[in-house]
């Protein structure tokens, strides 16, 4: 995240570090999360466009509809209410998805003798009309790699119209504790069956499901809690998410849990240098 507050530096935000690392890296996704409500659409889908570009192909976009006043303030607008927040974050993804779309897969043609670098019947307008703006179209960058890049947002952001409608690939659930988040897991999927209306075979069972957890490892001869207790005694650390505070081997377990249901687990290591290391030689081999 990238909240704006009162006594924060300035910094890059997640979309400039994506892109930053992106020709350092060969494999792994990039998925930086893109406030909705306080960004201008157009200009989100050309960044993540480019994104995908520099990626080769591995971008994504964590959406996230922000409800700090602070960012409001910083852009000039008006605090958004809950449902102005998921309005918004809906259209902007509808706004991004048309707009990846505008340009045809093979509409650069690069005829040096006819001197011709579009063919302009391959280019299409978005043509969104919503009740707080519209967009034209069409994008300003030939389509990416990938096209439509993959699309996460948090479970409960987005409406059951817009989830059916394929606003989103994937969504991230959380919960309170690893016990809840289990049973959201379970609730989720059961809601998403609920709201897919059936169709022919191979219709589109809806988004993947990927599980959010905090993670506190046993590490370096020192406790989990014992190491919990010392990052707490600094600050307390806040987080909406579920706490996995313990072993690499009852991390393994709870994961196999949580994969019966979700598609994958977005872990959050406490420590990025101490619990990353436990993670890549402890847990991961054993999934």
């Amino acid at each position: 995240a990238n909240g704006v507050s009162g006594n924060s530096s300035g910094r890059l935000n997640a979309l400039q570090r994506a892109a930053f690392v992106a020709p350092l890296t060969r494999s792994i996704a990039l998925v930086p999360e893109v406030d909705t409500v306080y960004t201008e659409p157009f200009h989100v889908s050309t960044q993540l466009s480019s994104l995908d570009y520099v990626s080769r192909g591995r971008a994504g976009w964590l959406v996230r509809a922000s409800a700090s006043d602070a960012e409001a303030a910083a852009v000039g607008r008006e605090h958004a209410d809950s449902a102005r927040r998921t309005r918004e974050a809906a259209a902007s993804i509808e706004v991004g998805r048309r707009l990846w779309d505008t340009w045809e897969d093979d509409a650069v043609i690069r005829d040096v003798a006819r001197g011709r670098y579009l063919d302009v019947d391959r280019l299409h307008y978005a043509d969104f009309e919503g009740p707080d703006y519209s967009v034209k179209g069409p994008a300003i960058i030939p389509r990416s790699p990938q096209g439509q890049l993959p699309v996460l947002a948090p479970a409960g952001l987005l409406t059951a119209e817009a989830l059916a409608a394929g606003a989103a690939d994937a969504l991230l659930v959380s919960a309170p504790t690893p016990e809840l988040l289990a049973a959201e897991l379970r609730d989720t999927a059961a809601a998403l069956a609920r709201d897919t209306t059936p169709g022919a075979a191979g219709h589109d069972p809806g988004p993947a499901l990927i599980a959010e957890l905090d993670v506190v490892l046993d590490a370096r001869g020192e406790p989990a809690a014992s190491r919990l207790a010392a990052l707490e005694s600094h600050a307390i650390w806040q987080s909406p998410r579920a706490r996995f505070v313990g072993s690499a081997a009852d991390l393994t377990e709870l994961l196999a849990e949580l994969l019966t249901v979700a598609a994958g687990v977005r872990l959050h290591p406490a420590v990025l240098n101490v619990d990353l290391e436990e993670l890549a030689q402890l847990v991961l081999p054993e999934l």
